[in-house]
């Protein structure tokens, strides 16, 4: 994928603005959690737990040239779709971009209004770790 985060954004927001309730907009995150890549358990290592979530997520980061790319995995069905838009904007965008990103979709699809604080804080903490994973990589490069 090489659009920016930006387009894959706006593309983003623009899906989730069919649905005209919340309810419609949670089925839509379960299915596309459903639709992860399969992460095998004995991929799902102590030091790939993304710390701050109620839920067990997995995140692993891998640089491809100067772009970051990303696999995770979650035990909880909307913390997946989390998980799945995360994917989505972020894996295979370059590290710097990924490092200024200010995760407008957050507000612009209601995230922030209508997660429970528990998963609010779980989607800040994979948003922190994305972001971390990404300036390391780039200090890397």
């Amino acid at each position: 994928m090489t659009d920016s985060i930006r387009t894959r954004e706006a593309a983003l927001i623009e899906e989730f603005s069919i649905f005209d309730n919340w309810l419609d907009r949670y089925q839509y995150l379960i299915d596309l959690g459903r639709a992860l890549p399969e992460f095998p358990e004995s991929e799902r290592r102590d030091e790939d737990k993304v710390s701050g979530c109620q839920s067990q997520v997995w995140l692993q980061a891998t640089p491809v040239d100067e772009r970051v790319e990303f696999r995770a995995i979650s035990d909880a069905a909307i913390v997946s779709g989390l998980i799945a838009v995360l994917m989505r904007l972020y894996s295979g965008a370059p590290a710097t971009e990924i490092i200024a990103d200010n995760a407008r979709f957050v507000s612009e699809l209601g995230l922030d209004q209508h997660l429970s604080p528990s998963r609010a804080n779980g989607l800040h903490s994979m948003l922190q770790r994305i972001r971390a994973l990404a300036a390391a990589m780039a200090a890397e490069q």
